[in-house]
Parts: structure tokens; sequence; C-alpha cells
């Protein structure tokens, strides 16, 4: 375009800015969107359950406490491991060492990370205070045992953890 003393007009620039109020909703939009599937999705998968027992438990913590109490003044000990076929071994004694013989043991085994995973085992004796799974654990890692022992007319419940090869 030519100007009346001979000058040519320049076109006007366009900038990248004009894009830039789109750019900022669009993006607001993204991030609604993901926001909402994941509220849908948090909605749809929640059991509306937080625990099996926690308020209750939490009602009677000091009858926790005491039993907790109770279980440690016995002194006893109890180890646990795996041997080379993935059965759990435990040892159980008295607060002087001696070994708990003729005890009742059961135990639920969890993986505490992975797949989930629970078996259910009952112990035997194989020697005075050393206790024998009757069944291996299926996999290799690391297993939680929810362990109760009764003996002598007392009764413990602990956790363990082991590392199965």
């Amino acid at each position: 375009m030519r100007l009346q003393d001979g000058m040519h007009a320049r076109r006007p620039q366009r900038s990248g800015w004009r894009f830039f109020p789109a750019v900022v909703i669009g993006g607001m939009l993204v991030v609604m969107s993901v926001n909402g599937g994941m509220i849908y999705a948090a909605i749809g998968s929640f059991p509306g359950k937080a625990g099996a027992d926690g308020f209750d438990l939490s009602n009677h913590y000091n009858t926790v406490l005491d039993a907790r109490a109770q279980q440690n003044a016995l002194g006893w000990s109890l180890q646990a491991d795996a041997d080379a076929n993935r059965r759990p071994v435990l040892v159980l004694t008295d607060p002087s060492g001696a070994p708990l013989a003729d005890a009742t043991v059961t135990a639920v085994a969890e993986r505490p990370v992975g797949a989930a995973h629970t078996t259910r085992l009952a112990f035997q004796q194989v020697a005075p205070g050393r206790y024998l799974a009757d069944v291996p654990l299926v996999a290799p890692g690391q297993w939680d045992l929810h362990l109760a022992a009764h003996a002598v007319g007392h009764d413990v419940a602990v956790t363990r953890r082991i590392l199965v090869r």
C-alpha cells in the first residue's frame, strides 16, 4: 500500500501473544477434566469403610494397652525366620531363655508390598520351643507374620517380618 508521500505502509505485525488467553483457558479445561476424572474414580472405588474395627478399638484403647502390658510382663521371646523350603520357623522362649514347649501357634502371613496375598499357617513343634509351619510361603520376598501363641495358660499376639529367599 502506498501512502501519499510515496512511502509504503507497514503491515501490522501479528504477535503470538494473541493466543495466550486461549492457551490459558485450554490448560484450565484440561486440569478440570483430569480432576473430574480423578474424583469420579475415587468416589467409584471407595468402599465407604475405613477399617474393620478401628473406631471400636479406639474406644477401648486402655483395654488394649493393659493387654499389651500383660503380654510384655510374660517376657516371652518369639523369633521368626524362614527355612530353605520357604516354611516359616519360630523359636519361642521364656524370660530365662528356656524353650516354651507344647505351645499352640497359628499365624496369618501377608505380603506387605506388591500383590496382596494371604496365607493361613498352623505350626507344629519339631523340637522344644521350635515350631515349623505346615505349608511353605508361595513367593520369595518380605512377609508379615501375624502370630498368635498359647502356652502355659497365656496368650501372646505379635507380628514379625521375615524375608523368604
